[in-house]
Parts: C-alpha cells; sequence; structure tokens
C-alpha cells in the first residue's frame, strides 16, 4: 500500500455548518490488478474501482451513497470497514488513520463501526440460531461475557428491531427476507456502534418492507445517536433518511449536496438521468414527464475514458469534456459539482 502522500490543496466537501467530523475520506483510492499467465503472473491493467474521493461524514448524519451497479460504492463502504486495504489515500476515522492500523490494532475500533449487509438470506449462519447470531459478536469483543446478561441483551435487541425475543430459538430459513434484515440490524447494534454502514440494506425487500426497514435505522439513529454511510442504487430510497447524497460514477464522486437540493436542482447530468429514471406513483404523471435516456452502456473501471469518464454519455458533452478530467468544486455553499460544463 503507498504511503500518506497526498495533495490537501483542495478542500474536503463536507456539511456546511457541520459539527464534530467522525469520518473523513481523503482522496481514496481502491485499484485492483488484473494479471495473466500461469507461472509467471504479469499485470496487465487495474480495475480502479475507487478513484480518488474525498468527502466527510459528521457525527449523527445520514449519507446517502448512490450509484449505478460497479459504480464503487460497495468496494468504499469495505476500504472503511479496512475488509480491503486501499490504494492510496487516507481514511481518518474520529482522528484515527485507519489505513495505518495493523488487523490487530483495527480490532480495537471494530465494535464502534459495524455494516447492515445487503443480503439477508446469505448474510447469516444458517446453522446458528438467531440468539447467538446477535450474541456471539458480544461474547467474542468482550462486550457481555455473561451468558445471561447476554441473552437478556438479544432479547432487548430484537424487541428495539420489531421482532419478538421468542424468534432467538429460530434459524433464519423460519424467517423472512424482512425479518432477517431486522436481525441483521440487531446484530449490527450488539456492539454498542457509533457509525454503521448499510450497504444496500434494503434493495433485496419489497417495496413495502423498505418502507419499514428505513422508519426503523431513521428511528434508531435518534435512539442511539447513530451515524449512518448509506448504501443504495435508487436514489428514491435515500430520500427519506439521508441528510446528504453523494452520486457517483466509475469510481468517482460526481455531485454531492443537501438531500432536499440534489432532488429540487440537481446539477450534474447524470445525478438528472438517474432522477428522470426513478417512477412516480401517478400513471398520468409518469406519462407526460421528460425521460432523458443516457446513451451507451457504463464504461469499463479497467479502461475508463479520457477526461471525464461521464462524457460518452453526456448530453452537454463538449470536445473539451474527452480532455479535461473535471474537479469536484463548490458551486454553492454545500453543493459539489464535478462537471466542467455546469456553473
Amino acid at each position: 500500500m503507498s504511503g500518506r502522500a497526498v495533495a490537501h490543496d483542495m478542500p474536503v466537501p463536507g456539511l456546511v455548518d457541520k459539527g464534530e467530523t467522525l469520518l473523513e475520506l481523503r482522496h481514496l483510492r481502491m485499484h485492483f490488478p488484473v494479471t495473466e499467465g500461469v507461472f509467471k503472473r504479469r499485470e496487465v491493467a487495474r480495475v480502479k474501482a475507487v478513484d480518488d474521493v474525498s468527502f466527510t461524514i459528521a457525527r449523527g448524519e445520514t449519507l446517502g451513497l448512490v450509484g449505478e451497479s460497479g459504480c464503487g460504492k460497495t468496494t468504499l463502504g469495505r476500504c472503511i470497514l479496512q475488509l480491503e486495504r486501499p490504494t492510496g489515500g487516507e481514511i481518518i476515522y474520529a482522528g484515527v488513520h485507519l489505513e495505518e492500523l495493523s488487523s490487530a490494532e483495527f480490532r480495537h475500533l471494530r465494535p464502534r463501526i459495524q455494516v447492515i449487509f445487503q443480503d439477508p438470506y446469505s448474510s447469516l449462519n444458517p446453522r446458528m440460531k438467531i440468539g447467538r447470531v446477535i450474541g456471539e459478536p458480544m461474547m467474542v469483543h468482550g462486550i457481555e461475557p455473561n451468558a445471561g446478561r447476554r441473552r437478556a441483551r438479544v432479547a432487548e435487541l430484537l424487541s428495539v428491531c420489531g421482532l419478538s425475543p421468542k424468534f432467538a430459538e429460530r434459524y433464519p430459513h423460519e424467517m423472512s427476507g424482512g425479518q432477517r434484515q431486522r436481525v441483521g440490524i440487531a446484530r449490527a447494534l450488539a456492539l454498542n456502534p457509533e457509525f454503521i454502514i448499510c450497504d444496500e440494506a434494503v434493495s433485496a425487500l419489497d417495496v413495502s418492507i423498505q418502507a419499514q426497514v428505513i422508519n426503523l435505522l431513521e428511528d434508531l439513529r435518534g435512539e442511539f445517536d447513530l451515524t449512518y454511510l448509506f448504501i443504495a442504487h435508487d436514489l428514491s430510497v435515500v430520500r427519506h433518511l439521508s441528510n446528504r447524497v453523494a452520486v457517483m460514477y466509475l469510481g468517482k464522486i460526481v455531485e454531492l449536496a443537501g438531500v432536499d437540493e440534489i432532488f429540487s436542482d440537481p446539477l450534474h447530468p447524470y445525478t438528472r438521468a438517474l432522477l428522470e429514471a426513478v417512477p412516480i406513483p401517478d400513471p398520468t404523471v409518469e406519462a407526460s414527464r421528460p425521460h432523458g435516456l443516457l446513451a451507451g452502456e457504463t464504461p469499463s473501471p479497467m479502461n475508463p475514458p479520457s477526461g471525464c469518464a461521464f462524457h460518452p454519455r453526456c448530453p452537454m458533452a463538449v470536445s473539451n469534456c474527452t480532455r479535461t478530467t473535471p474537479e469536484l468544486r463548490e458551486l454553492r455553499p454545500g453543493h459539489w459539482v464535478s462537471c466542467g460544463e455546469v456553473s
């Protein structure tokens, strides 16, 4: 992994009137090597999954991270969790540089940073009862070594997440998808975290269940003073829960602003296209509104276009877009955009 030599001439996007900064990313990069050969492997290319991403998250805030599948959202979350060691850049959590910590050193911070996974079917061990699924992290990290108090804590967490304490004796296959995701939330809360990464936490659920889980996450944020990074591919999902929204395309942040400003006045053409793709539950309105379809396919992160990565699909592209990579700049207070044609 490269050292911490990064540029600090550009400000890091954060809240306009932010409180205490809990998490800060500075020029984060995660490039995966592509190799070939059997006996002597050599690198032939690199997949730029996360490419120079910077932003901050204030304590108590929810930042929604939105983009198409494959744009690097989950990889960014895995870097914060230290499940992937970043290629470069800095991850600063409560003043601690996570990229400098060894696995043993990061173990002390692990209870404070938790994750809710996308798939409630595969993220729970099918051979373990729900009580053990939730209780085991408490035992491993020494949060509650006493078995009796641990069982009481499991029952409390199940109740907090809208499930009967009797579910502790069930196996995952005996529960619905929404119930399993609530178990995943209870497991994340078991270690009394302050920051939770929700990685597509509702995308595998029915729409009606999605609303219930989002409302639960919002209630828990207030009750336990939590901070969220809410990863999703659907802008409409993050609207209710997020304070700010970051839009990601091909490993880069292309727009970042308050949630109301993103929905009322998006500036980047990619953000506008995402919003136009969100269906409106009124057939008359849906039929009459314009739909700006993007041309072409998402380029490969292994061979991204020159200049602005979005220019092959952008309706506003000019010749300069093929040569110059736009910087993420603050056009309005708290509204950051990566587009040379927007002012």
